[in-house]
C-alpha cells in the first residue's frame, strides 16, 4: 500500500499541469481567497460557487471588510448556498484573526486550525495551497481516490481511516504542495469521480491502481450505513397586508441561528386552528387564499412544510413587515422558507 502512495506525486503533478481546470480561486494563492473558496465549495457544487465566489469578494475584499460585515450583508451574500453556519464562523474567524494575528491570516497549521469553522481538511487545504507545506486535505474526494487506488473496503467515513490516509500523504508530499494537494482534489472531481463509473480511462494512476485492476473500483468506496433523518412537520405562514410580508428572526442558536423566516408552527393545522393561531399572534385574518406543500433536507432533520398563504387586515403582531422590494435586496431567506417566498 505505501508504494502506491509513493508513485502518487510522479503520476498526478503531470497530469494536473496539463488537465486542471481554470477555476476563479486557483489565479492566486492569496490565503483569505483559498479560504473563502473551501468554505463554500463545501457540500456545494463548483459551478454554483463560482458566482458566489466573486460576488462575495467583490463586496469583502479583505478578512477586515468581512469582520466588520453586517449579519443581514452578510448572509445576503451567502443567500442560496446553505448551510449558514459556514459564514457566521467565516466573520468569527476574521474576527480573530484581526485581534490575535494582527489582520494577518497565519501560515502555521495549528494557528489555522484553531480558527471557528476551521477543520483538518480546510486547515490542510490553505496550509498546502498558500504555503506550500507538507499538510494534506483530505475530504470525500480523495478518501474515494485512495480507497479506490488501493481496493480498501474499510469504512471511509471511520476516523481512523482518515487519519491514516492523512498520515500516509504527508510523507510522500513533494515541494510543490499545493500542486499535490490540488491534483489529488482534481483526480476525484473529474476522473475518479462519486455516484458513477470512474472514468479509468483517463486516469493518470491506472498502471497502479488495484481497484481498476481488479475490477473493484466501482463498487469503492464502502460507507458506514447512514442514520435515519428525523421528520419534523411545519406550517408555514406567508402573512400579508397591503403588500407587506410579516418576517421574523430566528433565536441566536442552533439551525438557521440568527436568520430570517415566515413565521411558522410546529405541526401540521387544520385551516381553524392555523386561522385560531393567527389570531393568537395579535391579528385578524381575513382568507387563506392559497397552500403549497414543500419539504426541506437538512444533514439530520427533515421538514415536510405545508406554506399557508394569508392575508390579514392590518400589519401588527411581534412581526417586521416588509415589501417584496425590501426582502429581495435586503434579506437573506434560507432556502427552507425561500421554497415559499419563490411561489410569490
Amino acid at each position: 500500500m505505501e508504494n502506491i502512495y509513493n508513485l502518487l506525486p510522479e503520476a498526478l503533478l503531470p497530469w494536473y499541469a496539463e488537465h486542471k481546470r481554470q477555476l476563479p480561486w486557483r489565479q492566486d494563492k492569496e490565503p483569505y481567497h483559498v479560504w473563502v473558496s473551501e468554505i463554500m465549495l463545501q457540500q456545494t457544487r463548483v459551478e454554483a460557487v463560482k458566482g458566489y465566489y466573486a460576488r462575495f469578494l467583490a463586496a469583502l475584499p479583505t478578512i477586515n471588510a468581512l469582520a466588520g460585515c453586517d449579519d443581514d450583508v452578510l448572509y445576503k451574500l451567502w443567500e442560496g448556498l446553505g448551510y449558514y453556519s459556514r459564514v457566521r464562523n467565516m466573520k468569527k474567524a476574521a474576527g480573530v484573526i484581526q485581534e490575535a494575528h494582527g489582520g494577518v491570516f497565519p501560515e502555521e497549521y495549528e494557528k489555522i486550525r484553531a480558527l471557528p469553522g476551521i477543520g483538518d481538511y480546510t486547515a490542510g487545504a490553505i496550509c498546502s495551497i498558500c504555503f506550500d507545506k507538507p499538510t494534506p486535505a483530505v475530504d470525500g474526494n480523495v478518501l474515494r481516490v485512495i480507497a479506490r487506488l488501493t481496493d480498501d473496503a474499510a469504512p471511509i467515513d471511520l476516523p481512523a481511516y482518515k487519519t491514516g490516509v492523512r498520515q500516509r500523504l504527508a510523507h510522500v508530499y513533494p515541494k510543490a504542495a499545493g500542486e499535490f494537494t490540488q491534483a489529488l482534489m482534481e483526480l476525484g472531481a473529474t476522473v475518479c469521480v462519486p455516484n458513477r463509473k470512474p472514468d479509468c480511462d483517463s486516469c493518470p494512476c491506472r498502471s497502479f491502481c488495484r481497484g481498476y485492476q481488479r475490477g473493484t473500483a466501482e463498487a469503492l468506496p464502502v460507507k458506514l450505513p447512514k442514520k435515519q433523518r428525523r421528520i419534523e412537520e411545519k406550517t408555514v405562514l406567508i402573512l400579508s397586508c397591503q403588500g407587506s410580508y410579516a418576517l421574523q428572526k430566528r433565536q441566536g442558536k442552533g439551525l438557521l441561528a440568527g436568520m430570517w423566516q415566515f413565521p411558522d408552527i410546529p405541526g401540521g393545522l387544520e385551516v381553524q386552528q392555523i386561522l385560531a393561531a393567527v389570531e393568537a399572534m395579535g391579528l385578524a385574518p381575513k382568507e387563506v387564499y392559497r397552500s403549497v406543500r414543500r419539504k426541506h433536507i437538512f444533514t439530520h432533520v427533515q421538514w415536510n412544510m405545508e406554506g399557508i398563504y394569508l392575508e390579514v387586515t392590518e400589519p401588527g403582531g411581534d412581526f417586521s413587515w416588509m415589501t417584496a422590494g425590501q426582502i429581495n435586496e435586503q434579506v437573506a431567506l434560507p432556502t427552507a422558507y425561500r421554497l415559499f417566498w419563490e411561489e410569490v
